[in-house]
């Protein structure tokens, strides 16, 4: 409870008055522009040169942190927040909602990157899922200039809330549905200008690569060049004129699904874990996010807007190679028609804990059809029990971590989970609801910022998967390897995890609110950003939660410096001597999450002598 008030009480004090009127009354312009997936380490001035420009000759963010579970949902509700996800409520990219969402296919468990279901589900938690104002909005009740581009689903929760049919100041909103049926609407202001620049006004699609390929077809070699063509087009041929002429202050995010989306569907190496992403269709995708950004910064020089706009650089979370292997799952055993042999098919947990728990298994995303003999369910998540309406356990499967409900919040069958899930050497680290208790071998949700005012349903237990890093001769974190619940196979890309490849992602900035050529060794988050947002505009807010990000003072002119510490925190032994241990920095009453598992089962969290491992 201290912890909360203390962070309540910071947050508001550094939200409250912006460098706005703190610097000679001018007012600045903001661009947040988000590299989706990219790792730290991989940015170089030959591989993404406008991006390590900004790194050196601006803010060098050296110690980033994505905020676990390492997904681009809920790293862009704290983004966008400047909050935790314990009270964003965005825990994944799918997540369990206790309803059944019709835009996501009649289920309780919604992939959420997606307009419409987005616009259902604040239906169903008063008007408003994230339970928080975001950035763009305050922005755009202020009066401010708003506008976000780019990928599905992130963009768009960035003022999900606007309601273009109804009166006032509406945010500009491009992503892959514009100009679809379930798009946010264009403006007649925009429809025209798009058309004078000679620009379509409907986004393209994705082409090839978003081809993922399956078990023996190896996915994309091209980057999202064409999609993110356009939609840098758009915002630098359209967007940033018309702000300009509006003469006020503006507020634009750009998230591009590269270097994302190549990381995922790469076809470079089917089955293999080498090179995984680190071949040619992920080094385009760099280099093609890298464009964009190169492009915008150009258009603010044409426009003389550089000298005026603070521009922040900041990947949702990193990633790694994903592994199918496991020698201890009974679903790994089993022979399916689109599952290379031995290997862990989609929805291994769910196929696992129907088995251990002795509970029938329905699939959320087939009308609740059983899931019987040599199947699996079709999107990996599973409805566990009797009845499928009233589950006793819910599985929402999402690649290097899932998250498990337990509706009845059962502690007995909670401990027959556990006990399921700690057997299995494809686990490192299991998260339980405080509500639930103590149990031998896990840490508690609130340790992790999970646990606060979320609208949404809390998860019963997080779980982490097994991480390690590949010889592929670069930094470990450029090398990462995890076991993914996913449809994408073994060599092409995921995150989620809680690997140091999977929190570290690549932060920079710059602007006349930033230092020149600044190194920042103290620990930073991507709720961080929102809060830094949020005080470089002078935005203010009421919020419902006290999960809130710490404004980066020491990166700006004449800013505080804090103390930063190292901490860990280690859970009670299981019998089989597993415990979960989280190594974490702070600054202030702040955490900030490093690694987390099983010792010797995460990448950067490496085995000692007391601790058993499984694997070994």
């Amino acid at each position: 409870m201290r912890r909360s008030r203390l962070l309540l009480s910071a947050g508001l004090m550094l939200m409250s008055t912006g460098l706005a009127s703190a610097q000679n009354n001018t007012q600045r312009n903001l661009i947040l522009f988000i590299p989706d997936g990219l790792r730290a380490l991989k940015v170089s001035p030959e591989t993404a040169p406008a991006m390590a420009e900004i790194r050196d000759k601006g803010i060098n963010f050296k110690n980033p942190h994505s905020l676990f579970p390492t997904f681009t949902m809920a790293n862009g509700s704290a983004m966008s927040t400047g909050h935790y996800l314990g009270d964003t409520g965005v825990f994944s990219n799918t997540i369990y909602t206790a309803y059944t969402s019709v835009p996501a296919g009649d289920t309780v468990v919604p992939f959420i990157e997606n307009d419409a279901v987005l616009g259902d589900i604040d239906e169903h938690f008063n008007g408003n899922y994230l339970n928080e104002d975001t950035i763009l909005k305050l922005a755009r009740d202020m009066g401010f200039s708003t506008a976000a581009l780019g990928k599905h689903g992130p963009t768009y929760q960035f003022d999900h809330t606007d309601r273009p049919d109804q009166a006032g100041l509406h945010s500009i909103v491009l992503d892959d549905a514009t100009g679809g049926k379930h798009g946010v609407p264009l403006s007649e202001e925009m429809k025209a200008a798009l058309t004078k620049a000679g620009l379509p006004l409907a986004t393209p699609s994705r082409g090839d690569n978003a081809k993922a390929g399956d078990a023996k077809t190896p996915g994309t070699t091209v980057a999202n060049v064409a999609q993110q063509a356009y939609l840098a087009d758009v915002t630098t041929k359209v967007v940033l004129p018309m702000f300009k002429a509006r003469n006020k202050p503006f507020v634009l995010v750009f998230w591009s699904r590269d270097p994302d989306g190549s990381q995922h569907n790469t076809g470079d190496s089917l089955n293999q874990i080498k090179p995984g992403i680190n071949g040619p269709t992920s080094m385009a995708g760099i280099k093609n996010a890298d464009n964009n950004l190169a492009q915008i910064r150009k258009a603010l020089d044409e426009l003389g807007l550089s000298a005026s706009t603070n521009i922040i650089v900041s990947a949702d979370h990193g990633f790694s190679t994903i592994s199918k292997e496991s020698k201890t799952s009974p679903s790994a055993k089993v022979s399916y028609d689109d599952t290379p042999k031995d290997f862990l098919p989609m929805g291994f947990v769910a196929l696992d804990l129907a088995k251990a728990l002795d509970l029938p298994l329905f699939d959320p995303n087939d009308k609740n059809a059983k899931v019987e003999g040599n199947k699996h369910p079709k999107a990996g998540n599973g409805v566990l029990g009797k009845d499928p309406t009233k589950p006793d356990v819910v599985v929402a499967t999402n690649g290097g971590s899932d998250l498990i409900y337990i509706p009845s919040k059962d502690r007995k069958l909670a401990r027959k989970v556990i006990n399921a899930l700690l057997a299995q050497d494809y686990v490192s680290g299991l998260f339980v609801h405080d509500d639930l208790g103590n149990f031998p071998g896990t840490l508690p949700l609130s340790q992790l910022s999970l646990k606060g005012k979320a609208a949404t349903p809390h998860p019963a237990i997080v779980v982490n998967f097994r991480s390690y890093a590949s010889d592929c001769g670069e930094a470990p974190t450029n090398c990462s390897v995890q076991v993914a619940d996913t449809v994408l196979r073994q060599g092409q890309g995921m995150h989620g995890s809680f690997s140091r490849g999977d929190t570290m992602n690549f932060m920079a900035a710059i602007g006349p609110d930033f230092k020149a050529g600044y190194v920042d060794e103290l620990p930073v988050s991507n709720a961080d950003v929102g809060a830094t947002a949020a005080k470089l505009m002078g935005l203010t807010t009421k919020p419902k939660g006290s999960l809130i990000g710490r404004v980066m003072t020491e990166a700006m002119p004449n800013g505080e410096t804090p103390k930063a510490y190292v901490g860990s925190v280690k859970s009670r032994p299981a019998d089989s001597g597993l415990r979960t241990v989280l190594n974490f920095q702070r600054v202030g009453s702040q955490r900030y999450f490093d690694v987390a598992g099983f010792p010797g089962r995460t990448l950067g969290l490496e085995a000692d002598d007391k601790t058993k491992t499984a694997g070994k």
